[in-house]
């Protein structure tokens, strides 16, 4: 069978997390293709891939958001639009809600007014001009006609994007979560009568919202269209997906919440392989003296660094042989990267290393105590390694790291301690307390080891989706489409 793979603003541009678990599907499956449709965010990314492609990985399709910005067309163009399809944009504007059939019918079929080369000229046209002055005076009387006509535009543009081109044909589809990918997962759906499903990692939409909320770029009342927006296309894979799989619990709720169907949505928790993780590389002698805490993390905003700087402050008053190491990539927003450097002068701090990308299980058994500071969350597997690994967590309280620190209801108890967002101050107690009780330290650990072992193996996890694409795919008949390698 040939799957297709849309994902969004990760694999196989960023490493860790979501790429890691596309990397781990595909290389976990040798039975079948794989083609990976990957939207990136900036045109200077293409090509740039940061994971070995595995042999059943048989193309990359890359489409970036910003593609279209920088073509010069001419403005004020006219389209033959049906009234149904002016209604779907207007709709998709207004309500958050569209008539997603109506919308895609702008790429395909006889109505087709879009296409690679036209979306700019369709983004500066009279018909959209139309459109938004219409929706203007009917239903945002009091905002500046200007300011809704470019947001407008700027909120259109990335979607008109990634669906002006043919998506790459396969027996089945596959986004990695809604927005964008999602949206791509739908019209592929659409355009080829072929399955569909969605996992969602992390909540979508409410990714976007914290970001909408706290950005400084879009004001006053644009800040709720812009969030409707995103739930629109939410919503939009949520009803055309056969099946949404979800990690766990909290997020079928929340899923539910936004409107997707509950029968539709399926739990399936994210998977490591224990033998992996049970010989590494310990300590020596030489470093038995220090406390040694680690976190395997990229350093970006939404892992906030900065908290787990703080937090080492304190704890490196405390205790004075304490070092701390932060494994993971520093090159994907540098501007961050440079005030986190900053911040760690400004509290003159010592015996804190930013490793880069390395090897992470060259490391993480040499570490005492792993820590996590995110934002936001899904199911995040270097929770899972790191208890795999036999080490305890401190993680602050985002996702499903609670219920994996300390369970449902098992028979294991607490694998560390889970602390508040942003909240340094009681992120390096907990830190202070496991470094100065071994003993708990390595009952946590123990308890992490055998959670894992009990209900996040990688076998279980890839029997479950194996099962999925076969109930959901086409059989070796005649509807399977064709193959064929291309390179790479």
């Amino acid at each position: 069978m040939k799957i297709c793979l849309i994902a969004e603003g990760s694999y196989p541009y960023v490493v860790g997390g979501v790429s890691s678990w596309v990397q781990t599907l595909i290389t976990s499956m040798p039975e079948h293709e794989f083609i990976i449709y990957a939207i990136g965010a900036d045109e200077k990314d293409k090509g740039k891939f940061k994971y070995d492609l595995p042999n059943n990985l048989i193309e990359v399709r890359e489409i970036f958001l910003n593609s279209s910005l920088n073509v010069s067309v001419k403005s004020g163009k006219r389209y033959m639009l049906k009234q149904g399809q002016k209604q779907a944009i207007k709709s998709l504007l207004v309500n958050g809600d569209g008539n997603w059939e109506e919308f895609f019918s702008l790429f395909k079929g006889r109505y087709r007014s879009i296409n690679t080369d036209t979306v700019t000229e369709f983004i500066t046209s009279k018909d959209l001009y139309d459109i938004v002055k219409e929706v203007c005076f009917e239903h945002f009387p009091e905002l500046p006609f200007t300011q809704l006509y470019w947001s407008v535009r700027s909120m259109l543009l990335p979607l008109l994007s990634v669906l002006a081109s043919p998506p790459p044909e396969a027996d089945m589809y596959h986004s990695i979560s809604t927005g964008y990918a999602g949206i791509v997962g739908a019209y592929s759906k659409y355009y080829y009568d072929r399955p569909f499903i969605v996992t969602e990692h992390g909540i979508y939409t409410r990714e976007r919202e914290e970001e909408i909320i706290k950005s400084d770029g879009i004001k006053g009342m644009m800040k709720g269209l812009w969030i409707k927006h995103f739930h629109s296309l939410s919503k939009g894979a949520y009803a055309s997906a056969d099946q949404v799989i979800t990690l766990f619990n909290k997020n079928k709720e929340i899923q539910i919440e936004i409107g997707c169907p509950e029968e539709k949505i399926r739990i399936i928790p994210n998977g490591v392989k224990l033998e992996s993780y049970s010989f590494l590389p310990q300590k020596g002698k030489e470093d038995e003296e220090f406390v040694d805490i680690g976190a395997v993390v990229r350093v970006v905003p939404i892992k906030d660094i900065k908290t787990m700087i703080q937090s080492f402050a304190i704890v490196k008053r405390a205790i004075p042989n304490s070092r701390f190491y932060i494994l993971g990539p520093k090159d994907e927003d540098p501007d961050y990267y440079e005030e986190c450097l900053q911040l760690v002068n400004f509290l003159d701090l010592q015996d804190i290393y930013f490793a880069g990308t390395v090897n992470v299980k060259q490391y993480i058994g040499k570490m005492d105590i792993l820590v996590l500071s995110s934002i936001s969350e899904g199911q995040p597997l270097v929770l899972l390694e790191g208890m795999a690994s036999g080490k305890p967590f401190v993680s602050t309280d985002v996702g499903s790291c609670k219920e994996l620190l300390y369970g449902l209801d098992d028979r294991f108890g607490s694998a560390g301690y889970i602390v508040p967002v942003m909240d340094y101050v009681k992120m390096a107690r907990a830190i202070i307390n496991l470094a100065q009780k071994p003993n708990i330290r390595i009952k946590m650990a123990e308890n992490g080891r055998n959670r894992v072992k009990a209900s996040y193996s990688l076998e279980t996890f890839i029997q479950q989706y194996r099962k999925i694409y076969g109930k959901r795919g086409y059989s070796d008949g005649g509807n399977r489409i064709s193959t064929k390698k291309v390179s790479r």
